[in-house]
């Protein structure tokens, strides 16, 4: 009997069942993953560039250039950029950045955050990288790197296909490696229903099976991360609309109401405290040189 576990065609039908499963949900949810952050975009903006938020995005691109990544005159392509949370620090250090992003309360954050750079733009390319046609846009192969960061068009083998086409040397993916980890849903999440939160599958496992299927060189590392913000109890009401669409719930009046009584008494200050987080892996596939980085 063949074993499916060495099997690309199982892994690759299997993601995909996973990938349309997740997109339909959204679908009846009633958004798309390109407007996925339309309505939290200032939230993500301040957070992204906080003391906090900027040390995150330096502890990943300094695990980047732990590999021999040199970001100085490189060619990026940055997947996905939001506001610029990694686009900024990319052109910072001398790269030429092309950032990618769907969301136009985002796309408009990104401007204004990469105005600085005038000797050096970073070019915007205000659309979803999934309609995008890369040999028509000229991007096959086109970039030092390709930065996907925790990116939602990633759904199955053949968007990553896609992702690596446009990258030359290397190709940066980073994925969630189990359940969103959320302090509030996990309060209100009893109120609502009488079962256990379903855990959601870990997708990264798909990326880094096929990965290892299909030949390529790359190095990996998961790593358990939170943070901590304090929120308006309207602020908190919106993460968790958003958290019920995430989850396949229809945001019904009882529902509402049963959220708004719960931060009324919980949160009587007005300030609602939120750790939120989770394990997430990131990934860095080598597409030239394939040997071992060393320093020396």
């Amino acid at each position: 009997m063949k074993n499916e576990f060495f099997s690309l065609e199982v892994w690759e039908q299997a993601w995909k069942e996973q990938g349309d499963a997740v997109l339909n949900k959204m679908k009846l949810a009633g958004f798309s993953p390109a407007n996925a952050f339309d309505h939290k975009a200032e939230t993500f903006n301040e957070q992204s560039f906080n003391e906090e938020g900027r040390k995150r995005s330096r502890r990943i691109l300094n695990w980047i250039e732990d590999q021999g990544v040199r970001f100085h005159q490189a060619s990026v392509l940055d997947i996905g950029a939001a506001s610029g949370v990694f686009s900024v620090p990319f052109a910072e250090q001398g790269a030429h950045v092309t950032a990618v992003e769907s969301s136009l309360p985002l796309v408009k954050l990104l401007e204004e955050n990469t105005k600085p750079f005038t000797d050096n733009p970073v070019k915007i390319v205000p659309e979803p990288f999934e309609n995008i046609d890369v040999h028509a846009r000229g991007w096959n192969q086109a970039f030092d790197l390709v930065f996907a960061s925790m990116c939602p068009v990633i759904y199955n083998w053949e968007s990553v296909e896609k992702i690596i086409q446009c990258a030359k040397q290397y190709c940066y993916i980073s994925m969630p490696a189990g359940a969103a980890e959320n302090s509030l849903a996990n309060e209100i999440w009893p109120l609502i229903s009488d079962k256990p939160h379903a855990s959601k599958p870990a997708e990264v496992a798909y990326l880094l099976h096929l990965l290892f299927l299909k030949g390529y060189s790359y190095e990996s590392l998961v790593t358990r991360e939170l943070k901590t913000t304090e929120v308006s109890v309207e602020a908190a009401m919106q993460e968790m609309i958003s958290w019920f669409r995430g989850q396949g719930l229809a945001e019904d009046t009882r529902k509402m109401k049963v959220v708004a009584d719960y931060l009324e008494q919980a949160y009587p200050t007005g300030e609602v405290i939120i750790h939120q987080g989770g394990r997430f892996a990131k990934v860095l596939i080598r597409l030239q040189d394939e040997k071992m980085y060393s320093r020396n």
